[in-house]
């Protein structure tokens, strides 16, 4: 519940108040962090009974979870890519 006010919240302080001189060390700690959270679900998953017998169920959860929005975004971006490119083409003539 509070994921988008806190994601907007690490925005505004990276963007305006964040030293520029530690954005370096904040990189390399974010990717540790992913790393570990990574990991720490992967220890997760693996400590469940059921894993192997719920892995074929998930994996086309998950498949169509990444793919229905990525072709969608995929089509919209070429459809207003198409558009804006002959406007500007039309502009330039």
């Amino acid at each position: 519940m509070y994921l988008i006010p806190v994601m907007c919240l690490g925005v505004i302080i990276g963007r305006w108040i964040f030293p520029e001189k530690y954005k370096k060390l904040n990189e390399r700690l974010q990717t540790i962090c992913t790393i570990i959270l990574i990991f720490c679900m992967g220890v997760t998953l693996g400590s469940r009974d059921n894993f192997l017998s719920e892995l074929k169920s998930l994996g086309v959860q998950s498949f169509l979870f990444f793919f229905i929005p990525t072709a969608l975004s995929v089509i919209l971006v070429f459809v207003f890519t198409r558009r804006l490119m002959d406007k500007h083409r039309e502009v330039k003539k």
